[in-house]
């Protein structure tokens, strides 16, 4: 039965309403540090080195999948908000056959351009060949991981959450058992790691396809459908805030790899892999609550009800104030049990991962502010603000810090860079909420400023 997101939601209706999404993130994040044991533990430091220098480039053919499924979510979730739920289906169709095709060029594309790519960012030898082997078999998958990024986000303009979350338990659970498989019994490697990677990548993808084309519960349903340029145009506008956000990170991760290896050597690179996955596995929390709720503040901008944007507003501040503080202080808690976990036959390797995971957790109290002020915006249709603010915060923040701080505290100031670059990013994320409150109403101002154009 599908989710009526025309009612109230209080703070306990919207956890439960965000708790699919939360979970499905913990999982995503479980079943990827479970592979960075994997290879760890079975391959080695260099093989995990390698993975992270493939990986990058495979998230930003993938991004395709975001920019339509959350753009997409917002425009059909606005359409069905306003009553309209037969074009709501045509929206649909239309967005999903596209990204099919897109996913395609994709992976032809990232096929003739990734050796090049991996030589050019300083992989050589051993690394560069490893990186090579896992990244050639990943991205033939990168159709499959286009469709699961779609499909996650569909899932929940669809009122099907919970479905999403099952989808990405068996996809996680295909991963685990065909890493453990391919890793240790069959020996075969950091290729094996990647058939295990794309094998879970085509679970998540296909599942979810044949449950769409087939007669489901939801009222979304892929069926004939005719070209729309419009509906096109805004879901690139409206979700290229996602893909740049996506593209973005694995422009940083490329950034923190390169300043890695150049001041701490590979061990600088697998370090930052592990921190990685704990950050990925922590910041799922806030990352699946601003999935998760950002529908409903998509529904409410198409039905106009501002009293209920206003309480979505207000409880998801307050849902990730707290979600940083306690990301934030269990990372300083965990930090050395995860560095042994995953490294702990190198006591220097523990060591420098446990000190960079401490000083990159500062991060974390206000990562999910600005990761919800661009979800804002994109849930309100508003993609050219959204893309501005993840532009600012990772391409120009981010990525300078990395460079700069590097010159005055050596590679200690790599770690700062993250949570420096958040500063300026929060600043901007205020200015814009503040500013356009009046026009989108997700916070009250006085009638006479809304009137003369506080917007």
């Amino acid at each position: 039965m599908s989710v009526d997101m025309s009612r109230h939601f209080s703070l306990g209706a919207l956890l439960r309403f965000t708790a699919p999404t939360i979970a499905m993130m913990l999982v995503m994040s479980f079943y990827t540090i479970v592979d960075g044991f994997f290879v760890s533990r079975y391959i080695g430091s260099t093989a995990l080195a390698a993975v992270n220098f493939a990986w990058p480039l495979h998230i930003i053919l993938g991004t395709i999948g975001f920019m339509i499924g959350t753009g997409g979510t917002a425009i059909i979730s606005a359409t069905r908000g306003s009553g309209d739920e037969a074009r709501a289906r045509q929206q649909f169709s239309l967005l999903v056959y596209v990204a099919l095709a897109a996913g395609v060029i994709a992976a032809i594309f990232g096929l003739l351009t990734l050796r090049p790519a991996l030589s050019f960012l300083g992989a050589q030898g051993d690394l560069l060949n490893q990186s090579y082997a896992y990244g050639i078999i990943i991205t033939v998958a990168v159709p499959a991981l286009i469709a699961q990024y779609m499909f996650q986000t569909f899932f929940i303009a669809a009122g099907k959450p919970k479905l999403g979350f099952a989808v990405t338990i068996v996809s996680g659970i295909a991963n685990i058992v065909l890493d453990y498989i391919l890793i240790i019994p069959l020996d075969m490697g950091i290729v094996g790691a990647a058939i295990g990677t794309a094998s879970a990548e085509a679970v998540g993808g296909i599942i979810p396809l044949i449950y769409f084309a087939s007669k489901n519960s939801s009222f979304l349903r892929l069926g004939r459908t005719h070209f729309d340029g419009h509906t096109i145009i805004a879901t690139i506008i409206n979700g290229s805030s996602e893909m740049v956000s996506n593209i973005a990170m694995s422009v940083v991760t490329v950034a923190y790899n390169v300043q890695l290896l150049r001041y701490l050597g590979e061990n600088g690179v697998a370090a930052y892999s592990l921190i990685m996955y704990a950050a990925f596995g922590f910041s799922a929390i806030s990352l699946g609550f601003v999935t998760g709720s950002s529908p409903l503040m998509s529904f409410q901008w198409g039905a106009k009800n501002r009293v209920e944007m206003q309480s979505l507003f207000r409880l998801s501040l307050r849902v990730l104030a707290v979600a940083g503080v306690v990301m934030f202080v269990v990372t300083q808690l965990v930090a050395r049990p995860l560095a042994q976990f995953f490294v702990g036959y190198d006591a220097a390797l523990t060591d420098l991962t446990v000190h960079a995971a401490r000083i990159f957790s500062l991060v974390m109290p206000t990562m999910g502010f600005n990761l919800y002020a661009s979800a804002l915006f994109t849930a309100l249709e508003n993609g050219k603000i959204s893309a501005l603010l993840t532009f600012v915060r990772v391409l120009i923040c981010e990525i300078s810090a990395v460079f700069l701080l590097p010159l005055a505290f050596g590679g200690e100031g790599i770690w700062f860079s993250a949570a420096v670059a958040e500063i300026p990013a929060l600043a901007l994320s205020f200015f814009f909420i503040w500013r356009l409150r009046g026009h989108y109403g997700y916070l009250p101002v006085p009638s006479r400023r809304c009137e003369e154009g506080e917007a």
